[in-house]
């Protein structure tokens, strides 16, 4: 049996920040991770990362103002006011530590406005800022000398007692199911793009943490909360930039009309992106879109800032679409990108379940509420990260590790092998895994009603029924990646099954979850979080208040 103070499951930059954090502390600290480190889906992330500099005149107060109008006053004040306090040491710790920043005319960091702001305080590398950061976050944990097992899953956490006391995790090149032993684990496995279909998001991204924590006793919080990014490439859900519109791109329909001067006459294309994706939704709708799309349109912008700021989206466009960015507009659609919900932590990463942690994108703080804010989920990343790294330390430190059985993997090791033993009976992974990812993207996208989600739920109530018998074609051990896709699509699985239950509770319409039949916001029954649990019979659903500090709910508009 392995054995370290502190286990932080995922490479990203959540997981990276938080295993540097732990070992700085002097934590005897490993990763896992079922990639290589650079290969993480930060890697994907382009536009930037806000902080509020007070250098250049800026106020954390209005960041957090922002992020909390942005929330659709879902977002817990506290844990805002601590993210927006503490981003502007971490963008210069980031800086420090290697990261190139992309510069101004006088030499100073560079910034560009995004979504839901005033003011430019996003700070960034051209359009490849995640993977910048990335690099720099996996140099500093070599240095530290972090043990790092790449090419690992977790399939499952160890619990004695009420406490989590480390993770089994399967060596994926031998097959070899190991117990990890840990005083503390963090998890930091990102969201579960790949539960919608198409998506944003990378194949890895198949919500792992949650899909552990939840059956342990974790609550899940705000499944609902969707993020439709406004600018994705119709069909195979590419990633078009937010720093695109940041820097001065339009939003237009088939007649050529900037149609966001109708929707958000303050803000036009950088209102907020819940704002941004129903507009354009509601333009294909009416019969203004061209083949379900509208265009996003740079040309104004000049060829010389489209290969500086830009080049690498301009190198998407023209890989997919064969348009260059300087010459013609783009179609673009709105498409699934971001969970809001994860598992519930306090501002230093800690569930209930004493040992386990939560970080990044498969957490839910929760700073982002109903609809986050672009370039504050890199920020979310470092700053609750480097806190929940420290807090796992801290409690890993002043303890001897718990007693854990010589035989914690074999529960794991025989679901697995009985998964291998299943027979043809004609399903597949990939069949389920689209049915699940096409149900969601119908009746739990931009638009929602009752009858859809209902319709949805019944959905993934059968596609969890055909799982429990769905085969598994490859049998070897070694790097058998059918066998990780079929473990995967279990997590996805009941996050559905959470997103669906808590869409279906929430009786109104806020940020992401905008209810065709419930189109209005209702302070005065829903301003709370809905929270699920773990039961043999489904999600048991509850709510909990929202936290406030200073800003009471007012009407969003842009």
């Amino acid at each position: 049996m392995y054995e370290h103070d502190v286990v932080v499951v995922g490479a990203g930059l959540a997981g990276m920040r938080a295993a540097l954090a732990a070992a700085q502390q002097g934590a005897d600290t490993a990763i896992i991770t079922k990639v290589h480190p650079v290969r993480s889906h930060s890697n994907a992330a382009q536009g930037g990362i806000n902080a509020a500099l007070t250098d250049r005149g800026d106020d954390w107060e209005d960041h957090a103002y922002a992020t909390v109008k942005g929330s659709d006053y879902l977002g817990d004040q506290d844990a805002i006011e601590v993210m927006a306090q503490e981003a502007g040491a971490a963008v210069i710790e980031l800086e420090h530590m290697g990261v190139i920043f992309s510069r101004d005319e006088t030499g100073h960091l560079g910034t560009r406005r995004f979504g839901g702001q005033e003011r430019a305080r996003t700070f960034f590398v051209a359009d490849i800022t995640g993977q910048a950061m990335l690099h720099v976050l996996y140099e500093q944990v070599m240095k530290e000398n972090v043990r790092v097992y790449e090419e690992w899953f977790v399939t499952s956490l160890i619990m004695v007692d009420g406490e989590c006391r480390g993770v089994v995790a399967m060596d994926i090149m031998s097959g070899k199911i190991e117990a990890i032993r840990a005083k503390s684990v963090i998890l930091c496995t990102g969201g579960v793009g790949r539960a919608y279909e198409p998506s944003t998001n990378g194949l890895i991204v198949t919500g792992d943490g949650m899909g552990l924590a939840y059956p342990a006793g974790a609550a899940l919080m705000d499944m609902e909360m969707i993020q439709y990014h406004p600018t994705t490439l119709k069909g195979n859900g590419v990633l078009i930039t937010e720093a695109a519109r940041g820097e001065g791109a339009y939003l237009l329909n088939s007649e050529g009309d900037r149609f966001m001067k109708t929707y958000a006459p303050n803000m036009l294309e950088l209102a907020s992106r819940d704002v941004v994706s129903r507009s354009e939704a509601t333009e294909i709708q009416e019969g203004r879109g061209v083949d379900g799309c509208v265009f996003l349109d740079l040309r104004h912008l000049g060829r010389e800032l489209i290969e500086t700021k830009l080049s690498y989206i301009n190198e998407v466009a023209l890989d997919y679409m064969n348009i260059n960015l300087a010459d013609e507009p783009i179609p673009i659609q709105p498409g699934m990108h971001y969970i809001m919900g994860g598992i519930k932590t306090d501002v230093w990463g800690a569930t209930p379940i004493p040992g386990l942690y939560a970080a990044g994108e498969c957490a839910c703080v929760s700073v982002h509420g109903g609809n986050r804010l672009g370039a504050n989920s890199l920020l979310d990343t470092v700053v609750f990260g480097r806190r929940s790294g420290e807090a796992a330390a801290a409690r890993a430190l002043e303890r001897p590790f718990g007693r854990v059985s010589e035989h914690a993997a074999y529960l794991d090791e025989t679901r697995i092998i009985s998964l291998l033993d299943r027979k043809d009976n004609g399903d597949s992974v990939a069949k389920v895994r689209l049915a699940m990812g096409e149900t969601l993207n119908e009746h739990l996208a931009v638009f929602r009603e009752e009858q859809g989600m209902q319709t949805a739920a019944k959905a993934i109530q059968q596609l969890k029924e055909r799982y429990r018998y769905m085969p598994v074609k490859a049998k070897g051990k070694v790097f058998n990646t059918a066998l990780v896709f079929a473990l995967e699509l279990g997590f996805m699985l009941d996050c559905a099954e959470t997103i669906c239950a808590s869409g279906l509770t929430r009786k109104e319409s806020r940020g992401a979850h905008y209810r065709t039949d419930m189109p209005t916001r209702d302070d005065e029954n829903w301003l709370k979080h809905v929270t699920c649990t773990w039961s043999p019979d489904g999600p048991v659903v509850d709510t909990i208040p929202v936290t406030f500090t200073r800003w009471e709910p007012v009407e969003r508009t842009y």
